[in-house]
Order: structure tokens, then sequence, then C-alpha cells
């Protein structure tokens, strides 16, 4: 690590309790208006877990060309979406931004050059899961962009070095879905008893036992994995978060899963937490 890059978190977000590293199923949007088990098990997390001192989050729901971070002071609630009520719309999660977070993040990482973004805010694969978390919206929270251009190695890769950051009471948060095909969703099945495709849950059971077992190549080389695989992740930007999650593991950490449920036969909501 660079020196002024030690220099610069020996200052601001100095030496705390580690902090454990999520990977959040997100789905619906309306998660974030709904009480649900989802929901109820979201904020028996931010209950257990230590008190951040800031948030760092990877959201399926920012790619870009290039790698930002957010870095105004009050970041814009951002409602990207259509066709949910209004209530929905209505939703506000003022959490404050970090610019120093968002410089001290810039200088850790040495694979590439990082943007500081004063455009975008908070999107929905953040505000609407992190506000179970902490409803009062009062720690500081930051977004980290996916390089659309880049792979799933380079992905991995970049976020180790997002490691110390843990130990200066900074709570890095991947928010996707495992398995995410929003164009063969069975309707039909969204509700009543959790309802999965046989190939979603031949991913997600494989996933599943991949991160238990510490064998993330594979998870890295999804593409690699067969036609489960090809249904479950047409496009990655809904995956790539969990492999943010992954390459924060410490050898030490126990690994949980939670949320653990199909929606609509080609989701899934399977969450992650490393401690």
């Amino acid at each position: 690590m660079h020196l002024k890059a030690l220099n610069k978190l020996s200052g601001s977000f100095s030496n705390a309790q580690k902090m454990p590293v999520l990977f959040l199923g997100h789905g619906s949007p309306l998660n974030a208006i709904e009480e649900n088990i989802f929901v109820a098990n979201f904020k028996k997390i931010g209950e257990e877990i230590p008190k951040p001192k800031a948030i760092l989050c990877i959201s399926a729901h920012w790619e870009t060309k290039g790698t930002y971070v957010t870095a105004m002071k009050k970041p814009k609630t951002i409602h990207d979406f259509g066709g949910f009520p209004q209530a929905l719309f209505d939703v506000q999660y003022p959490a404050p931004g970090s610019p120093s977070l968002a410089r001290e993040t810039k200088d850790l990482i040495t694979k590439t050059k990082i943007g500081l973004d004063k455009n975008w805010g908070l999107d929905h694969g953040t505000w609407s899961v992190v506000k179970h978390l902490y409803p009062n919206a009062e720690i500081p929270t930051i977004q980290m962009s996916l390089d659309y251009s880049k792979s799933p190695k380079y992905h991995f890769k970049l976020a180790q070095e997002l490691s110390q950051l843990r130990q200066k009471g900074v709570l890095i948060i991947g928010s996707g879905n495992m398995v995410h095909n929003l164009g063969k969703v069975a309707w039909d099945k969204l509700q009543g008893e959790p309802y999965a495709f046989d190939w979603a849950m031949e991913a997600n059971e494989k996933m599943k036992t991949w991160i238990l077992n510490g064998d993330f190549q594979k998870l890295i080389n999804f593409k690699k994995q067969g036609t489960a695989f090809d249904l479950a992740i047409p496009t990655p930007e809904h995956y790539l978060p969990l492999l943010y999650t992954l390459a924060l593991k410490h050898n030490r950490d126990n690994t949980s899963l939670f949320n653990d449920q199909p929606v609509g036969g080609s989701l899934s909501m399977t969450s992650v937490k490393f401690d």
C-alpha cells in the first residue's frame, strides 16, 4: 500500500473494531416499504453488527465506464425504477455523504484510477436495504460504481484493495442478487410459497456451497459453470457485487447465509455475512 494511503487512513478513519462485510440480495424496490421476512432480517443484521463509522456500497444499479465513488456531502435519493406505487417514490434516505471516505478509497486503489463523482447519489440498490439497517439515515454513505467493461477477475482484485477499510470502521456492502433473471420471472408465483425453477435452484445451491467452502475461483469464473449459471446470470451487474464481498473475506471470518429464499422462480434473495 502506498505511504500516502496509509497516512490518509490514519486520519479521519483511524483504527476501529473490524467491520463485517455484507452481500445483500435486494430484490424488488418494494422491499424498501414492505414488511416481510427479508426486511426483518435486514433489520436484525443492523441490530447485531457493530455500528459503522461509514458505509461503502457497491450497487448493481450504478454501472459506468471506469470506476467512481460518490464524493458529495449530501447525496440525493435516486428513484431509478418505474411502475411502482407513489409511496415508493416518496421515500427519501437523506444519509450524509463522506467526501473524506471517497478520497481515502480513491487513494487505496492502485489497480485503476478512481474518479470522484458528485452527480450520482444513492440508488435503490443502496437505500432500499440500508434504510432497514439504519432507518435514521445517520451513517455517512458512499457508493462505488461497477465498470461494465471489466472482467469478473478484475472486479475481485479491485475489491481486495478495499480490505483496509474494514479495520477503519467502514461497513462494505455488495447489493445485488445472486440469481437474477427478470426475463424469466414467473409472475404468477410471486406470492405464496417460495418458488424456484430447477436451474435457479441448481445455480443458487452451487453458489452457496462454494461460498461456504471458500471456493471463490469457481464463483469468479461463473461464465464457465454451465447452463444453470448462464440462465441465473444473463447479465453480470447483479452478480458482481457478490464478488466484491467475497474478495473482502478474511481467513478467520465466519460465514453465514440469510434470506436464502427464491422469488418468482428466477430470483434469489440469498444474502451473505462475513464477520
